[in-house]
């Protein structure tokens, strides 16, 4: 007996049990005793259910293996850092603070300094990691009916002015760098401003500032103060390490210690420490001037487009600002993990020029004046529309 390929088979699977079922109900089998009551042949169903199960099986786990491996692989540079971080641990605590320190108080001073910005560091790095990125709300995906009307038309001039429609009534002043709706074909909503799709994780990021291998998720509304505080402390943790180490590498260095199990942990240890904190201090730096100038990395690589044109400027509210958006107006927890941000991901205040004007899609005679301007590509030409494909 034939049978379709594995994702169709359930349904087949089904009508042949019931065509059986109905065969056997026609023409019952006697039962061995003659009792007239009709056999069921349950061990025929059964056989019958189960013959494409191990290539059901052996299909999915060919066509989904690869997509699980890469899934897997996409955590080895955070598996990475969790060894090292617990290697760190173990050779500043026990190699030197156990075992080569003699001075009872140099020790406790020592550890208890090193467990608070140790705490520190894994909670911020943490919080990076597990928080999910946020996502456009509601109000600016397309509904069914329109996504069925936008997919079922193919003047480009129509379908822009099917976007006009639902984007007139939401708050977004950016559009694309041709002057289009900034859309997603691929998540079927209109983007809010600061808003790009990552190819990465698959899905519209709010205020998205980039995809990060290191922590395995996409950095953006919801986790960019953790990302913030996570290379603040990171730095901290370094430099505290290669402060308190160096004295005693020069030590083991000279000979004057000579243990031979700590002084390679001590040596290699600074060593470490000094490496991580000379690249986190170019990044955290970076990031810093980002913050000062309200500006995301997608954003100082790609300036925001908005009515009258590219403005790198665009959200740039001065320091304080700037500074008060990302951590919040409650100053005690500006130096914890804690969500503190400013606004809901979905509206940004811009300079007081942007302010001034109408949001993007108010004025629908002026939409309607870029339609009658502009002309439609070529067919092998981007629509008008401009859809955004980022990453």
């Amino acid at each position: 007996m034939a049978y379709a390929a594995c994702p169709h088979s359930a349904p087949l699977l089904s009508s042949e049990i019931l065509s059986t079922r109905h065969k056997e109900n026609q023409h019952p089998i006697p039962s061995p005793r003659g009792t007239g009551t009709p056999f069921v042949n349950k061990t025929q169903i059964f056989k019958l259910s189960r013959k494409r199960l191990p290539v059901c099986s052996l299909r999915a786990l060919y066509e989904e293996g690869p997509a699980l491996l890469c899934r897997a692989f996409a955590w080895l540079p955070v598996l990475i850092i969790a060894l090292v971080v617990l290697w760190s641990y173990y050779a500043y605590v026990f190699e030197l603070c156990l075992v080569t320190l003699s001075n009872p108080v140099e020790k406790v001073a020592y550890l208890i300094i090193f467990h608070i910005l140790f705490v520190l560091f894994v909670w911020t790095y943490w919080k990076s990691i597990f928080t999910l990125p946020e996502q456009p709300g509601k109000k600016y995906h397309m509904s069914l009916a329109d996504q069925e009307r936008y997919e079922n038309e193919d003047r480009p001039e129509v379908q822009r002015q099917i976007l006009a429609e639902i984007a007139r009534k939401l708050p977004v002043y950016t559009r694309t760098g041709s002057g289009g709706i900034r859309f997603c074909d691929r998540c079927q909503l209109i983007k809010p401003d600061r808003c790009h799709h990552c190819s990465v994780c698959a899905i519209c990021v709010l205020k998205m500032d980039h995809h990060c291998p290191w922590v395995n998720n996409c950095v953006g509304f919801s986790n960019y103060k953790f990302f913030l505080l996570f290379l603040a402390y990171s730095l901290l943790y370094c430099l505290y390490i290669a402060a308190t180490v160096f004295k005693y590498f020069i030590k083991y260095w000279t000979g004057e210690l000579t243990n031979g199990r700590s002084k390679f942990h001590v040596l290699f240890l600074l060593f470490i420490a000094v490496m991580f904190f000379v690249s986190l201090l170019f990044l955290f730096g970076y990031h810093c001037w980002l913050v000062s100038r309200n500006r995301s990395t997608l954003e100082a690589f790609s300036a925001p487009v908005f009515q009258n044109g590219p403005d790198k400027n665009g959200f740039n509210l001065g320091f304080v600002k700037n500074l008060l958006q990302v951590f919040g107006e409650e100053k005690k927890l500006w130096l914890l993990p804690i969500a503190s941000s400013q606004g809901d991901g979905h509206f940004f205040p811009m300079r007081a020029l942007c302010e001034a004007q109408n949001p993007l899609l108010a004025n629908e005679e002026q939409w309607e004046d870029d339609g009658i301007d502009e002309e439609p590509h070529d067919s092998g030409e981007a629509s008008s529309l401009a859809i955004e494909k980022e990453t």
